[in-house]
């Protein structure tokens, strides 16, 4: 009786399958989201193409299927293709941010209307801020910030605060791009790194003037059960005349409600003294 034959080639790793396995289209799309999530203004198909080193032919079907699925937008002039916000709405979907943003609303909703300040909730979105939640300011007086806006990490209080709180290789990773970039504009990332390294240690951070004048930027983790930062919840505070709610006050209320959505995804979040003080 002859006996069945065994293989004795090992099955690839997934280290294995990586190298062994591409997908170029799906890659060619992946580059053009990736370039155009980073650009403020739209891109005509010709800066696309050499921006990713590749002929305009093949970037031209590239766009076109991702405008068809509508992850891609031409812009008002009906050249330059932008980012749209299906990618956005992707993410929300996914069952551990949907549960952070049920969450969210209402607890956002009541303190943005027990300080009369606006509220906001963001994620790390690459080396980007991106705010989830919209707490609309609910005094006769303030300011609005978009739901969706995008901003540098390292140049806001919610990415510094979201930075400090990832693991390191993600964290390091982060750093490098994101200096690599400001030393291409000219600017010095040392002084803001600094200042995102120590948020660590005191778990917030507190900064004033930074976007706007009169402004005092106040934001707090949310941790999961990790110590992983998966949100930011940040006040802009607006010491406006008539607001009998003063800044430390303030602090406490949106601590609280930063306790209460880390509780919600399971993690801690120590309570530091108060008042805040700007370090």
């Amino acid at each position: 009786m002859s006996r069945a034959r065994t293989s004795s080639r090992r099955p690839s790793s997934p280290k294995d399958g990586r190298a062994a396995y591409r997908a170029p289209a799906l890659e060619k799309g992946l580059d053009v989201l990736e370039l155009l999530a980073n650009q403020a203004e739209g891109l005509i198909l010709s800066q696309i193409a050499q921006r990713l080193n590749r002929s305009v032919q093949e970037v031209y079907r590239v766009v076109v299927s991702l405008e068809r699925r509508g992850y891609v937008t031409r812009g008002l002039d009906g050249d330059a293709f932008q980012l749209s916000m299906k990618l956005f709405d992707l993410a929300s979907n996914h069952l551990p941010v949907r549960r952070l943003i049920r969450a969210a609303h209402p607890l956002l909703d009541q303190l943005a209307m027990a300080v009369e300040q606006i509220v906001l909730l963001s994620v790390l979105d690459g080396v980007m801020t991106r705010v989830i939640v919209v707490a609309e300011n609910p005094a006769p007086i303030g300011f609005r910030v978009r739901l969706g806006t995008q901003r540098p990490a390292l140049r806001t209080a919610s990415g510094r605060v979201l930075l400090a709180f990832q693991p390191d290789p993600v964290k390091d990773t982060l750093i490098e791009a994101l200096s690599t970039r400001a030393q291409e504009a000219g600017d010095d990332p040392g002084p803001l790194i600094k200042r995102m390294q120590a948020i660590r240690q005191r778990g917030y951070e507190l900064v004033s003037n930074e976007t706007l004048r009169g402004i005092t930027d106040i934001s707090f983790p949310i941790l999961d059960s990790q110590g992983t930062a998966q949100a930011a919840l940040t006040m802009p505070f607006l010491d406006w005349v008539g607001n009998e709610v003063r800044l430390e006050e303030a602090e406490q209320k949106l601590f609280d409600c930063a306790l209460a959505l880390t509780r919600e995804i399971g993690g801690h979040l120590p309570r530091p003294a108060f008042p805040l003080s700007e370090e």
